[in-house]
């Protein structure tokens, strides 16, 4: 009889994503581990599910490619309790706990998965507080997102907005300044001076940038400076570039 995964349910697939899943505490209903996985990379796993009462099936690697197909699972996959999406206002309260002033990632139209866990992988090693995705004509947190982000989703708060613009404008009125990326503006990430403060980088979609009414909502348009042939990156390599920015700023000032 064919086993049955309730939709509801997350599937996390390899070792990164179930054993950070693991450790953040996350609700994980089942464990299963290819027979032919290699024993030394799945033994912090077995053990750290058996502590938390975990059940664990070991299956044939082929049971494993159905339930995470298109994604290298490494032998290892999980079913999960659906992800708890953040709201705003949990991030925002969560900086000032720490003494710090918010530093927000918002995703506009960012539809490729693997971008979008590249992004958080690099989030989680900047100190951004929080990633904002519109809940339409985006990447939302699959599989091959967490898979993509070493686990990164666990640390990460991922708020869901209806209206992105909306967002914006409430985060303004908090003081928040918006900083837009254009390749057609002229001021340099470089040149800018404001990352110190209460910031929100704004990331445009793969192929289009951003929308023409979240550009004008920015306060601030900055531009990546281009040496070469090619006047563009990848969405999640510009982002790196201008989150590291952001905690060199952030370093320097102390």
């Amino acid at each position: 009889m064919e086993e049955e995964i309730k939709t509801e349910e997350e599937i996390l697939a390899g070792k990164h994503s179930v054993l950070e899943a693991l450790r953040a505490g996350r609700t994980l209903n089942k464990i299963w581990i290819a027979e032919t996985a290699q024993k030394h990379l799945t033994a912090p796993i077995v053990a750290e599910a058996r502590k938390a009462g975990i059940v664990i099936q070991h299956v044939d690697k082929r049971k494993l490619d159905q339930l995470a197909p298109g994604v290298q699972h490494q032998g290892v996959v999980a079913q999960a309790a659906p992800f708890a999406y953040a709201e705003v206002a949990d991030i925002l309260a969560a900086a000032e706990a720490k003494g710090e002033p918010p530093f927000l990632i918002l995703l506009d139209e960012i539809e490729d998965p693997h971008n979008l866990g590249s992004i958080l992988r690099t989030a989680d090693c900047t100190g951004v507080h929080g990633v904002i995705v519109p809940k339409r004509r985006s990447a939302q947190i699959t599989a091959t997102v967490s898979k993509t982000s070493a686990g990164a989703v666990e640390y990460v708060p991922v708020a869901r907005v209806t209206n992105l613009g909306q967002t914006i404008d409430r985060l303004k009125e908090l003081g928040v300044w918006v900083v837009g990326t254009d390749v057609a503006t002229d001021q340099n990430l470089y040149e800018s001076d404001i990352f110190t403060g209460p910031v929100a980088v704004v990331i445009g979609n793969e192929n289009k940038g951003m929308g023409r009414l979240i550009r004008e909502k920015c306060d601030v348009l900055l531009k990546l400076p281009m040496a070469g042939k090619i006047n563009s990156l990848n969405a999640s390599v510009a982002a790196s570039v201008i989150m590291y920015e952001v905690l060199r700023r952030r370093q320097v000032q102390g």
